[in-house]
């Protein structure tokens, strides 16, 4: 049975949305980048970018459909309120898709969890 999102997401589309991510935080992972931003939206929006530098038309789609998938598994671990983006890299191809689905839910958690923490200028007196 196919994995349902556990929230309704929206698919970043315009290059504003991207450029946006680009300047938040960014993890890198084997099969990907993970970049992340805080939005006003309430719903989590996901974009997917893959350049010619990978590999032809049908290996860039490959690689798409296969993170769109990773999404759909990780989707309970987005968080409302941010812009996602991955960039995909060739590795992803070869890489068993349990670990890209895993890679991607550590790689969502370290993002968040980073930008939980408090600023360290002070320690409490």
């Amino acid at each position: 049975m196919p994995v349902s999102p556990a929230s309704p997401m929206r698919r970043l589309k315009k290059r504003a949305q991207f450029l946006r991510a680009a300047r938040g935080k960014k993890i890198a992972r084997r099969g990907f980048v993970l970049q992340a931003v805080p939005v006003v939206d309430p719903l989590p929006g996901v974009g997917y970018t893959v350049t010619k530098r990978v590999g032809n038309a049908p290996e860039r789609n490959r690689i798409k459909r296969r993170l769109r998938e990773a999404v759909r598994h990780c989707a309970d671990r987005l968080v409302a309120g941010h812009d996602y983006v991955l960039i995909g890299r060739r590795e992803s191809l070869s890489e068993p898709f349990d670990a890209l689905t895993r890679d991607l839910g550590k790689a969502l958690a370290r993002i968040h969890i980073s930008s939980a923490k408090a600023p360290s200028g002070h320690p409490k007196q």
